[in-house]
């Protein structure tokens, strides 16, 4: 038996990435903000938690153990978008996502080596970045830098655990349709620019998903400290 965790696991990227793990053999847990009601995806688990709050994260990985004993493989998904000029942004916005994807990367990246560590049979470990990290726009900075800062971790990560064949990477998507990015800026930009990107269409979450489900399979069994790109050619245009 594979057990795995996704944050941010109810939908989009995600929903996507838990789906495809449970096809791939895996028990799912999934930890979200969502109430279990409002997920599109569930998986075999289901912890409603903010994981920037350190107690959250560990009531979501008791009840993991508890129920399976072991995590094989975690993927830092969940994200807090913050986009606002410097002199205008308000100090909880950065405060929000900055414990989203940096605390919350950092608590569940932790406590799952420690239990991978434990076990002593391996485990993956896969972070969501975005190609944000190196291609900005104005009012990007909190969000980019965040972002920026998964990849330094994921590679000094990857060389602190590949003594216990514990792998760390990270994926940077490119411009993908979900749920947030159509809130952010609208279902008709979203469905029409697709067309601007050189593979002529959006990403899709399950493209991010099919990544991850690389990285954590035995073809990727030589892959670790690696930043894979999968955002259709959108950094070849800018």
């Amino acid at each position: 038996m594979k057990t795995a965790i996704v944050t941010g696991g109810a939908r989009g990227i995600g929903g996507a990435t838990a789906a495809r793990l449970r096809r791939d053999g895996y028990e799912v847990a999934v930890f979200d903000r969502l109430p279990e009601n409002e997920a599109a995806e569930r998986g075999s688990l289901y912890h409603q938690c903010d994981i920037g709050k350190r107690e959250d994260v560990e009531r979501g990985f008791a009840a993991v153990l508890e129920r399976w004993g072991r995590v094989d493989a975690l993927v830092n998904n969940a994200a807090s978008g913050s986009r606002a000029m410097l002199v205008d942004q308000p100090v909880s916005d950065v405060e929000r996502c900055w414990g989203v994807v940096l605390w919350g990367t950092w608590h569940c990246t932790q406590l799952a080596a420690r239990e991978m560590v434990r076990v002593g049979e391996g485990g993956n470990i896969v972070s969501i970045s975005s190609v944000m990290s190196e291609y900005t726009s104005p009012g990007s900075a909190v969000y980019s830098g965040a972002k920026a800062a998964i990849n330094a971790m994921t590679r000094t990560w990857a060389s602190e655990l590949v003594s216990h064949r514990i792998r760390v990477n990270a994926i940077e998507p490119g411009w993908i349709d979900t749920p947030g990015e159509r809130i952010t800026f609208g279902d008709a930009r979203i469905e029409a620019a697709g067309s601007d990107l050189p593979l002529g269409r959006m990403g899709a979450p399950e493209d991010i998903a099919n990544a991850v489900g690389y990285l954590v399979s035995g073809q990727a069994a030589y892959v670790t400290g690696t930043i894979l790109r999968v955002d259709g050619g959108f950094t070849l245009i800018r």
